[in-house]
Order: C-alpha cells, then structure tokens, then sequence
C-alpha cells in the first residue's frame, strides 16, 4: 500500500510530500500521530513548491550578480543607511508600486545592492527582470524587426520590479527614448523600478533628451522615488587591493 501511494504522489507530482512520506517510513523517522504526520507532509510538500518557485523566479530574472543582502557593505563613508536597507529588504516599496533610484560613481556598489534586492524580491515571490539599461534597447530594437515588441514590452510590465542597471552611460536616441518612455508609463504607479547609474538624477534629463519626453519620464520615475546615493571608494578596488 505504501508502494502505491507514493507512486500516486509521484504521478500527482506531490515531489516534497513523496520525500517526506519517504523518510517517515525509515525505521530511525520518530512516531507521528496521524494529525502530525499530515501536518508534516504538507509542510514539506509547501515548502519544496515555496523553493522551487523561488529558483524560477530567480533563473528569470537573469541577474548580473548572485548578491545577498547579507553581504552589502555598511562601512564608513559609504552614505548606505542600514536601517533603511533593511527596510527595502521586505519589499513593502514594490508592493506599493514604488520606484528606487541608486547612484554612485564607478564600482562603489549600486549593481550589487539592485541585485540584492531583487534576489530579496525573488525569495518573497515577486517576479523579477534585471537589465543591463543598453542591452535592454538593443532587445527591443530586435524585437521591433522580429514582430515580438508587443510582447517583450507586455512581459516587461507584468514584473513586479525591474531592475535598469548602468542607466545614462550614453545618451538616447528617439527610438531608445520612446521605448523608455513606453516602459515607465506601462509601470508608473502599478510596478517598482529600480534604476542605477553613475549620473546623479539631475543629470537624467540630459542623458533622456527631448525635454517633452524627459520631463515626462523623470516626473513618473523620480516622484515619491526611494533613492540611495552610494558613496566612497571603488568596491572593486578596494577587493582588488586586499587580494
């Protein structure tokens, strides 16, 4: 009977409670009752579906780096608040629709803490897309030639945070420009953004052009924004040094 059960738990794909009933057939598992035993079997048939939603969500984002909020770096000087951090790393700020702007100068970490927020985001259920911001526009201009615009630009509002890294490395052409503006309106007020660059966000507005387009894409991206201006030495140098 035992034998049949778990080969129906096995057809029904129930793959954390057919591990789980597994181990409590062994002769050293403890003896359950039988609300206990059911208590445990959903549990881990919860939990393995809890994971393995997780690593989707985490495979399709796509992230640049495997980052951990564990592991940012609060040292002096850096202009990162801990506390506030913390308090991104609920992800209350993509439930609202909530968009956060992070800037910095060459390698002082804003690609690390967006990663680490979005693998945070990942681990709560939210799904996920990171971007290199000039990668990103060159898929959509393959996307415009091959007919899937519609659908990429479709994909990309349905995320619950999308995460523009390397933002303003040069300027926008129309079509980059219109694209982006296509992107944020799609989003304002229903999806969070995070956005990182090198460029202090006074200086967006050149980098977008069109001052009709610009001041309409800065007023969606950088009102209520949450915004972390990173500070100090280059991280990779400082690695760089150590090793």
């Amino acid at each position: 009977m035992n034998t049949k059960t778990m080969e129906q738990m096995k057809q029904l794909r129930l793959h954390g409670m057919l591990r789980a009933f597994g181990t409590s057939l062994s002769p050293e598992s403890m003896d359950y009752t039988n609300d206990e035993l059911v208590a445990y079997l959903v549990q881990s048939e919860w939990d393995d579906r809890h994971n393995r939603k997780i690593e989707r969500l985490t495979k399709a984002a796509r992230f640049r780096y495997g980052a951990v909020m564990e592991a940012i770096d609060y040292g002096p000087g850096r202009n990162i608040d801990r506390n506030r951090i913390q308090r991104y790393a609920s992800c209350g700020f993509i439930r609202k629709g909530e968009n956060m702007l992070i800037t910095g100068s060459t390698g002082v970490g804003k690609s690390y803490l967006a990663s680490a927020i979005g693998h945070q985001a990942c681990s709560m259920g939210h799904r996920t897309m990171y971007f290199n911001t000039a990668k990103l526009f060159t898929l959509l201009k393959t996307s415009k030639a091959d007919g899937s615009y519609l659908k990429f630009i479709g994909k990309l509002e349905k995320q619950d945070l999308l995460i523009l890294d390397d933002f303003g490395l040069k300027p926008l052409d129309n079509i980059n420009r219109h694209s982006l503006m296509e992107i944020i309106e799609d989003r304002h007020g229903k999806r969070s953004t995070i956005i990182a660059s090198q460029l202090p966000v006074e200086a967006w507005h050149d980098v977008i052009g069109e001052k009709t387009i610009a001041d309409a894409i800065l007023d969606r991206l950088v009102h209520s924004a949450h915004r972390v201006d990173i500070k100090g030495e280059s991280m990779r140098k400082k690695i760089k040094n150590k090793r």
